[in-house]
């Protein structure tokens, strides 16, 4: 099961409300969205986000997609999740770890993805960390996980950092992870399921925030 993160900017409408009931009688998250105009976006909330992974490729993809969303709108990323997973090899790191130069300047011409060579070269970068370190990305970040973390009561309550997202992301840095910040670091802890912030009476929501 692959998942993304949320951006901050791409939310603000989402953070004025609480829940949505939808058709089938669920509530859910209030995002910017309506369910019935964007089923991916639906899917995503009810199955990915905040879903507990440890799939390698699943959680590099979710860490990887979050460099590339930097400076950018989240949908703008989302939309573009199987044109990314194309181009890099399903994100298995042990693959995008053999990327060469060639294969850098050949995704620089495809306009199905980000077409940003430092975004590219980091993430070639990120998976030869991880290849040649053996790092359980999941691993890591489930030993960061908040002692008191708790569902949010609203949208404008959802964090955007942590402590435990700064001390992770110092710890990313320190093993050689390039283009990551406590901010884009919290959003790929909320994404793995690391933490749980859907808001409080969402069906996906749960004691202390954890499904």
């Amino acid at each position: 099961m692959r998942t993304f993160a949320i951006e901050e900017d791409a939310v603000a409408d989402w953070r004025l409300g609480t829940t949505t009931v939808g058709e089938d009688g669920l509530a859910r998250c209030n995002w910017i969205r309506d369910w019935s105009t964007d089923p991916a976006l639906r899917q995503y909330h009810d199955d990915e986000w905040a879903t507990p992974i440890d799939d390698p490729p699943a959680v590099f993809e979710a860490l990887s997609l979050g460099v590339f969303q930097a400076g950018l709108g989240w949908t703008t990323v989302f939309h573009k999740r199987d044109a990314f997973r194309a181009a890099f090899h399903d994100f298995d790191p042990a693959s995008v770890a053999m990327f060469t130069d060639q294969d850098v300047i050949q995704m620089l011409g495809n306009p199905k993805i980000v077409r940003n060579r430092s975004k590219i070269e980091s993430t070639v970068h990120n998976a030869r960390v991880v290849r040649d370190s053996e790092l359980d990305l999941a691993a890591l970040a489930r030993a960061f996980v908040p002692a008191d973390h708790v569902s949010p009561a609203d949208g404008a309550s959802v964090p955007t950092r942590s402590p435990e997202a700064a001390a992770l992301t110092q710890v990313l840095k320190a093993r050689g992870i390039r283009f990551i910040g406590p901010t884009s670091v919290y959003a790929w802890m909320q994404s793995i399921g690391v933490v749980n912030d859907h808001v409080r009476g969402c069906f996906r929501a749960g004691p202390g925030g954890q499904r």
